[in-house]
């Protein structure tokens, strides 16, 4: 190729990388995204005569970030509330794991011209606390978060992170909703891909079991399959041991073909088992409803059929007519519930599962056995110090100086008070909060700056909520369920000057992130407020000016 055609070819690439951009177009205080022919969406926000742009897809899932809405500083995605700094794309909220590919912009007076291919590198260097060693038990959400987060705002010593499982750390929320309905690889489940450890020289040790916890020494116990056992101390040790799932003392429980669904392996053996098969799910919550419509979609097991004691579904989250619809969309996929009755036995056929008998004397065919029937906070290594609901921590999620314990086993203080929650999201917040503890960083929210959130997918419709309520029976509807279009707002009780605690949608994104924002600043509207026709995504713009 000629210098000339060389020429050319480079000032095509350069040129494919520029974007013109109107400043008009965008607000003061504003956002707008702009899509480009190569699938590629770029965000620029504005503040005055200050212009940022990033890369305009959300790094959790792909969604159009200009779809979601901008709060002050935040810009908030509409799928799943991860929040990125409107300036410099720094990560505010997951479930994103991490903040926004930004680019450089030249100003030309009335237009911005935003180049693709000159990024703004905001990677903190790895300089602080150099000397120290950091100790994580436990490869769920929290403690990857938690690994994560350190290294990527700046901490420099050695980090190790421990965990039961064979798997470097994966998305587990994804085993019920994608991977099981044959909709996701296992390759796109690991968390910051296949070489995360290595390329942030993290050193994972996997199978391994830690048999005790010794807090005040900042020391963990490794027991190896030989029998041996290994002692290590950390400057900063960080237990995340997450959840189990609760098994009922029901007769026939440790049948082959009864499963629990918590890990990669159990999601691979229910796939390799439901081919053709009778498959009963015990549990109405969200697990059980996620792994009824995943495996509907995939399209292999002969029946689903859905047992549960109450005639509602998802009872402690949603109103009874919400939970109708889901009842509704499940059934119109083919699943068959059985309500208001309890499982007597499960049957055998010599070792397998042959049936389930209900307390009502019924029997259901089966062949596999789903239990969905709730975790239980993983909390033995640290019993010396447990509370029966979890372990008790302060705000940053601290135990003893120096250490930490999170996810689903910490009993933390946030936005709607002391509890323990057994969300995704939650546990990705105690990761970047105790990462900034370890850092003594006081730039990153703590626990009562924050509040829950956590959605569940069936069918393809993505149901989502916010904050926490007592009970969903003492709501507000607007929309309809039916449609696929609503959001309806939960009361701790009906007093009219009652703030709403949480609230639940389909298909209304904007409004919930409204009022996730107003929710946590302290200003969610009351019961009256909502009945004089409140506007929340006004109020939570003007709120954050």
């Amino acid at each position: 190729m000629s210098q000339t055609n060389n020429n050319q070819a480079a000032d095509k690439i350069a040129a494919k990388n520029l974007v013109t951009i109107d400043k008009s177009d965008i607000p003061d205080g504003g956002m707008k995204s702009y899509k480009q022919e190569d699938d590629s969406i770029i965000l620029v926000t504005r503040d005055r005569d200050e212009f940022s742009a990033f890369d305009g897809k959300c790094p959790h899932a792909g969604t159009d970030l200009g779809e979601g809405l901008r709060c002050g500083d935040r810009v908030i995605c509409p799928w799943h509330h991860g929040s990125f700094d409107s300036r410099d794309g720094t990560l505010l909220e997951p479930v994103a794991m991490r903040g926004l590919t930004q680019y450089e912009l030249i100003d030309e007076g009335e237009r911005l011209v935003v180049d693709t291919a000159a990024k703004i590198d905001n990677r903190a260097a790895n300089d602080k606390l150099t000397d120290t060693h950091t100790i994580i038990v436990g490869g769920g959400g929290a403690g990857f978060m938690t690994a994560n987060q350190l290294r990527h705002t700046g901490y420099g010593g050695k980090i190790t992170l421990i965990s039961k499982d064979s798997y470097a750390p994966y998305n587990r929320p994804l085993l019920s909703k994608m991977f099981l309905a044959g909709k996701m690889d296992e390759k796109y489940l690991m968390l910051g891909g296949r070489e995360w450890a290595s390329n942030n020289n993290i050193e994972l040790r996997l199978n391994q079991t830690v048999s005790a916890v010794l807090p005040n020494e900042r020391t963990i116990v490794i027991e190896g399959d030989d029998g041996n056992h290994e002692q290590q101390t950390a400057d900063f040790l960080v237990v995340a041991t997450g959840a189990e799932p609760k098994i009922p003392p029901f007769q026939g429980a440790e049948l082959a073909g009864v499963y629990t669904l918590r890990s990669m392996d159990d999601a691979k053996a229910i796939k390799g088992a439901t081919d053709n098969k009778n498959v009963v799910i015990v549990g109405t919550g969200f697990i059980g409803m996620e792994a009824a419509s995943a495996l509907m979609q995939a399209g292999n097991a002969a029946s689903v059929t859905i047992v549960g004691r109450s005639r509602r579904v998802m009872s402690n989250i949603v109103s009874e007519a919400v939970s109708n619809t889901l009842i509704k969309l499940h059934e119109e996929n083919g699943v068959r519930f059985v309500f208001g009755a309890g499982v007597e036995s499960i049957n055998e056929d010599g070792s397998h599962v042959s049936g389930v008998t209900l307390s009502d004397g019924s029997t259901l065919a089966a062949d596999v056995v789903v239990l969905g029937t709730g975790v239980a906070p993983r909390t033995e290594i640290l019993n010396e110090v447990n509370d029966p609901d979890g372990v008790q921590v302060d705000e940053r999620l601290q135990l003893r100086d120096g250490v930490y314990a999170l996810g689903d086993i910490a009993k933390a203080t946030n936005q709607m008070g002391r509890m323990r929650i057994e969300h995704w999201r939650v546990a990705l917040q105690h990761g970047m909060v105790t990462a900034a503890a370890i850092l003594n960083e006081d730039n990153d929210h703590s626990l009562e700056e924050r509040i829950p959130f956590f959605w569940t997918g069936q069918y393809g419709k993505s149901l989502r909520y916010s904050g926490h309520a007592a009970t969903p029976d003492k709501g507000i509807l607007f929309g309809s369920p039916d449609s696929l279009d609503y959001i309806e707002y939960y009361f701790d009780d009906e007093a009219e000057d009652t703030r709403a605690s949480a609230a639940s949608s389909l298909g209304r994104d904007k409004e919930l992130i409204a009022f996730s924002e107003l929710l946590r600043r302290g200003h969610a509207p009351t019961r009256a407020q909502l009945s004089a026709g409140f506007d929340m995504i006004e109020q939570a713009q003007l709120l954050s000016r």
